[in-house]
């Protein structure tokens, strides 16, 4: 006896697709849901029902998932990070079933410091960003670049939260993840373009009186998405898809490679568990393959 009928299935993954418009997700996140969810709905047509209906019963239930995850990485050839993202789709489609999560392993992912950019990439991105025309967009680059602060943390940033002197500063994140309270020093590189901005921002909006940092064409605080897409234009200048996650993870990658100590690193990071300011000591994959081109043989 083959899997769900079509019909059936077919209603159960509409009505699965309109509770998933309601659910509190990011629209990107729904969008992969839905595909991944759909495609197990497509496999388990094309299976027997040999130990019973996989959407009723949870027995059946675990042992679908499980072919499915041998499915993905024989026959589709997914790689783990690929397989891990399905199988969390397919939690929440049975959650929403009511059956709650199958018993099922997730791959282990191969080990690796986060994505950083590497030294040549920093150079086009700097060289780009001293050239930039917005006075703004040059301060928060560098801003990111040089403390590794998320991106939520400085679109959230007051004029108070940038005290500058002639050869000192700090930027104060009040409210971090996880309502974490820190300071991290400005460098010499970031003091400058600071100050740069808050008298252009002092010129352009004279009647401003919105505290925020950075301000958009309207003087109203400048958005996550806006200034996401700010950065993103200067990568795209650089010839990089660039995020302000890439900055942090090369502000943090570059410290601990300077010999920082991870205690520091942690704190200038935000990191409440030094063991996610570890991942940072991993090797990546420029590592790698760094490493195998240097094994070389004369014979």
């Amino acid at each position: 006896m083959t899997g769900p009928s079509s019909d059936r299935l077919a209603r159960i993954l509409a009505a699965y697709d309109e509770a998933l418009q309601r659910q509190p997700l990011a629209a990107n996140t729904r969008r992969a849901y839905r595909v991944r969810v759909h495609q197990y709905g497509d496999y388990l047509c094309s299976q027997p029902e040999d130990y019973g209906n996989p959407l009723q019963d949870r027995h059946a239930r675990d042992y679908a998932v499980r072919d499915y995850k041998i499915f993905l990485k024989a026959e589709k050839r997914a790689k783990p990070r690929t397989v891990n993202l399905s199988l969390a789709a397919i939690d929440h489609f049975y959650e929403f079933l009511s059956l709650g999560k199958p018993e099922v392993r997730r791959e282990e992912l191969p080990q690796q410091a986060p994505g950083a950019l590497r030294a040549e990439d920093q150079k086009r991105f700097l060289r780009v960003v001293e050239r930039a025309a917005s006075c703004r967009d040059r301060a928060l680059a560098l801003l990111l670049f040089y403390t590794g602060i998320r991106i939520g943390e400085c679109a959230a940033l007051d004029i108070e939260d940038v005290p500058l002197s002639a050869r000192r500063g700090q930027v104060i994140i009040r409210s971090g993840k996880g309502d974490y309270y820190r300071e991290v020093p400005l460098n010499a590189q970031v003091r400058p373009a600071l100050k740069a901005w808050l008298q252009e921002r002092a010129q352009r909006f004279p009647t401003v009186t919105l505290p925020a940092l950075f301000l958009n064409r309207q003087g109203q605080r400048l958005s996550i998405r806006s200034l996401d897409l700010a950065l993103r234009r200067l990568g795209q200048e650089a010839g990089l898809t660039l995020s302000a996650h890439a900055l942090r993870h090369t502000c943090l990658t570059t410290l601990v490679r300077q010999g920082v100590d991870l205690m520091l690193v942690a704190e200038i990071a935000g990191h409440k568990r030094l063991e996610t300011t570890r991942r940072y000591c991993l090797p990546s994959a420029q590592d790698r393959e760094a490493a195998m081109d240097r094994l070389q043989i004369d014979y």
